[in-house]
């Protein structure tokens, strides 16, 4: 994995989706709705495209699987639910990111201390 500052990657978004499909089923639509929901107090609003964006790059890293399913009550219309692949990836994937999220809490600090400080000149 390479190393990058984590807001950026959005991992902070993977991390809940996987918390997610390991409580169950994972739908697109709904984890984008439980995300705002989630995140509103902070003034964050993952756009469809991001949410998107982060379940394919957890598909292509095999960290989760999709299933196709049939709309209830339609005769065209299929969802994909999302469920945990690779158990031992995903524990890999957390460790990792948790790693990145320390990291750039430290650079987050630092910038903070450095240019907020009350000892600035």
């Amino acid at each position: 994995m390479k190393s990058t500052f984590v807001i950026r990657q959005r991992a902070f978004l993977k991390l809940y989706m996987l918390n997610k499909a390991e409580e169950g089923n994972l739908y697109g639509l709904q984890i984008l709705d439980d995300l705002i929901d989630h995140f509103r107090d902070l003034g964050y609003r993952p756009t469809k495209s991001e949410v998107y964006k982060s379940l394919h790059d957890l598909l292509n890293d095999g960290l989760i699987v999709r299933h196709p399913v049939h709309k209830q009550g339609t005769e065209m219309q299929t969802l994909y639910i999302y469920r945990i692949g690779d158990l031992e990836k995903v524990k890999a994937y957390k460790d990792t990111i948790k790693f990145e999220i320390d990291r750039s809490i430290s650079l987050l600090n630092r910038a903070l201390q450095d240019n907020y400080s009350q000892k600035r000149k």
